[in-house]
């Protein structure tokens, strides 16, 4: 396991690129609308890429200045079309996070970003920092397509819980775009439950107008429990055609207490993470961008027994898991040439490559019992399935991937066209070792590609009609020692919004997604130990244990067929000058066909004989023919310069059409409400928000529900002087107690699954204090 002295030389060495990259320019200081036509779109892009903006006047204007509009959805996103577009005026139920945002409640972890976006829940653990997104009752196995960068995160781990997750620490991030459901199609294969993109920070989020260099140092502290932050990022515009930039990040906590006091164990975990982006442009309209981020995590995953063990209804209430002592490193690189100029109206293109590691490796520290000396050796614990203490296991994942896309555009009298084509691929390589664990029969290694093609043409007459038709065709190939899989399809959209008066875009959409199956999904093979219990069943290899997982390279591949209405509004100067209001309502019906779940087979009698219970033998990752999710969606926001107030929501309800189960998977209802003032010539800013869930109880048999809840969140920051920030917060103001989802059940017992019931509590009442600085010059 790497130790602090590692981390901190990253750390170290990050700030130390930071340093190398402002030195020169610190020395030389200290010694001396719809209706325009696509054409001026492309210059006024241009100008503003290359022309730095003129100093604020008022020193203390030139956060204000910078941050531009403080409508999120004015934000610029290129997610739903793959052109640059205001998120208000996307077709789609797009979203928008600012950096302006995420700071206005500084985050504990990457899903607190997330509270005011309707659609979007998460299902993360206490004790591991990774980050599981949901998006419209969808997740796992890639069903929300998740890109850092432009590079997709497609780490997967099978365990009790959710069956995808990635790592990126929140303080690295500088926006996030947002796509709920299929929409986004031509973003990428497998995005059925919608898009993700994360952007990390870059030059443009420290070094201000009218600066050549810059750097921002940030710190806090927070209770609940010794909740450390340091950061450092920087960067220097050698000239104009070359930018350099990086940053450096380290986080630490300790064990926090639930909103019941109640300790949840291994929730303590510390981070060292940097970037570094070089940005180049040689020629006139051609930009190459270089860029890499590592991240250094260290925890301990698991949980401790709670009480005494002894009984078997101790055990269902009591007994944890074992614990795993983890380091995790993420790297990813990314390579980005973008061109454009605003007199060519045939070349708009970009070409990504990128690769991306994800690397576990743990090491087992405890066992629940004192059982196993038989199986681990004299004075040793441990089972045939999570291994002995001791023993060490790892889970890697390499990800190499490329995305080229081009747009050219036309005009004709009213009409403009822009057609958008183009290819991407990724290969995911996976490799699993467990000494004497049962990890490399839950999560096989194998090897995946999955590619795709596309073309979209959207259409706009004057300044009223918008017409979006795109097909994307998608091909997966998958391979392990002993099996293959593949398979293809075309998967249409189709949009249309009419704008009979300013501000008022209703629209209808249809669109397909297509999901390949994983390798998990598709190559999961053999019996799953026993933990040191009687084999319940033997299987066809010849292996005994609790029961047999069958692989299925039969497996055909998830199509969700999405129907969507939404309204877009938009309206400025109201009911005084300069005050803007920004909504987007969205209903929708996804219906998935050969939507993929874990089945067991009908129970029956096992090698125990009939006194003992009917279990099943088999468990296969089979196909239902027929799931929907259903559901509306609201974000609005009200901005009056010197007060603010939005109210977002999500109500989503999911099942099986063919048996009217529940989907497991479906998120709790919200509503979020955000209000604030902005006080002293908008240099203190008073921010309150108030998240309440209704928990969702529809569930197939098994599961124990999430509970319902209210969030209330309380942020001040103030501004004495230009350079300097200073916040105060507080996370869950009420100190609610919450669980927020479904928990499922034991596969031999029915009890819950006490490792995710005991971790999955969110922390209570946290106090926050932190400061950021600012130092630049030109």
């Amino acid at each position: 396991m790497v130790g602090l002295n590692s981390r901190a030389c990253a750390l170290l060495l990050s700030v130390s690129v930071v340093a190398l990259a402002t030195a020169p320019a610190l020395a030389q200081t200290a010694g001396g609308a719809s209706s325009t036509s696509q054409a001026q779109v492309k210059r006024d892009r241009a100008a503003r890429a290359t022309q730095p903006a003129a100093p604020a006047a008022n020193p203390r204007d030139a956060y204000a200045q910078a941050s531009g509009s403080t409508q999120s959805l004015d934000a610029i996103t290129v997610v739903g079309t793959k052109n640059e577009e205001r998120a208000i005026d996307a077709l789609a139920p797009a979203s928008a996070i600012t950096l302006q945002q995420i700071q206005q409640f500084p985050p504990n972890r990457l899903q607190d970003v997330f509270v005011a976006t309707p659609g979007v829940s998460f299902q993360d653990r206490g004790d591991e920092p990774s980050t599981s997104i949901n998006i419209r009752g969808l997740q796992d196995f890639g069903r929300v397509a998740v890109v850092v960068d432009g590079a997709r995160q497609n780490y997967q781990r099978s365990g009790h819980g959710a069956q995808g997750s990635f790592f990126l620490d929140p303080e690295l991030i500088g926006g996030i775009d947002i796509v709920r459901g299929p929409s986004a199609n031509i973003y990428g294969s497998g995005a059925i439950g919608g898009v993700v993109s994360f952007r990390t920070k870059d030059i443009d989020d420290v070094v201000r107008a009218g600066e050549r260099w810059g750097v921002d140092l940030s710190g806090s502290y927070g209770s609940n429990n010794s909740r450390g932050l340091g950061s450092v990022f920087g960067g220097v515009r050698v000239d104009p055609s070359v930018d350099v930039f990086g940053g450096a990040v380290y986080r630490t906590q300790g064990n926090y207490k639930d909103g019941a006091g109640t300790e949840i164990g291994n929730t303590g975990n510390d981070l060292a993470a940097g970037l570094l982006k070089l940005t180049v442009r040689p020629a006139d309209g051609h930009e190459v961008k270089i860029g890499g981020i590592f991240q250094d995590f260290n925890y301990d995953v698991g949980q401790f027994n709670r009480g005494p063990v002894v009984t078997a209804a101790q055990r269902a209430l009591y007994q944890g898991s074992s614990v795993y002592g983890t380091n995790l490193q993420s790297y990813t690189g990314t390579l980005n040439w973008k061109y454009s100029r605003p007199d060519d109206t045939w070349f708009d293109w970009n070409i990504g490559l990128y690769g991306n590691r994800t690397n576990s490796d743990q090491t087992k520290t405890y066992h629940y019992s004192t059982s196993g000396s038989s199986y681990c050796g004299a004075g040793n614990f441990g089972n045939d399935i999570s291994g002995c203490i001791g023993d060490t296991r790892g889970y890697n994942l390499d990800t190499i991937g490329i995305d080229v896309n081009n747009t050219s555009r036309f005009e004709y009298g009213d009409w403009r066209t822009a057609v958008t084509y183009g290819v991407d691929a990724f290969n995911d390589k996976v490799t699993t070792w467990d000494s004497r664990g049962n990890s490399n029969i839950t999560t096989p290694s194998g090897e995946r590609t999955v590619s795709g093609g596309f073309v979209q043409v959207k259409n706009n007459y004057a300044q009223w009609l918008e017409v979006i038709g795109a097909a994307r065709y998608d091909h997966y190939e998958l391979t392990s020692q002993s099996s293959t899989a593949s398979g293809s399809r075309l998967s249409p959209k189709i949009t249309v919004g009419v704008t009979p008066i300013a501000g008022f875009t209703p629209y209808v959409a249809y669109a397909e997604g297509y999901r390949a199956p994983s390798i998990t999904e598709t190559l999961i093979a053999g019996a799953h130990a026993t933990g040191g219990g009687p084999a319940l069943f033997t299987c066809g290899n010849g292996t005994s244990g609790l029961f047999c997982l069958i692989p299925n390279t039969a497996l055909r591949p998830e199509v969700g067929k999405n129907k969507e209405v939404g309204i877009n509004l938009k309206y400025n100067d109201i009911f005084i000058s300069g005050d803007s209001f920004r909504g987007k309502i969205n209903a929708f019906r996804n219906d998935v066909d050969n939507y993929i779940e874990l089945i067991g087979s009908t129970p029956e009698v096992s090698r125990l004989g009939p006194a003992f219970g009917l279990y099943s033998k088999y468990y296969q990752y089979q196909n239902i023919p027929h799931a929907r999710i259903e559901g509306v969606e609201v974000e609005t926001s009200y901005d009056a310069g010197v007060w603010f107030v939005g109210v977002n929501a999500a109500v989503i309800r999911g099942k099986d059409t063919d048996t009217g189960l529940g989907l497991a998977s479906v998120p709790a209802r919200k509503v979020v409400t955000t209000g604030g003032l902005r006080l002293l010539d908008r240099q203190l800013t008073i921010a309150a928000q108030w998240a309440s869930y209704a928990a969702n109880t529809n569930l197939p048999t098994g599961y124990l529900p999430g509970t319902s809840y209210d969030l209330v969140n309380l942020n001040i920051a103030y501004r004495p002087t230009a350079d300097v920030t200073l916040n105060f917060s507080i996370d869950n103001l009420l100190n609610n107690y919450y669980r927020p989802y479904a928990v499922p059940g034991s596969s031999t017992d029915g009890t819950s699954q006490n490792d995710i019931l005991f971790s999955s509590p969110g922390p209570g009442v946290v106090y926050k204090g932190g400061i950021k600085v600012h130092f630049g010059g030109a």
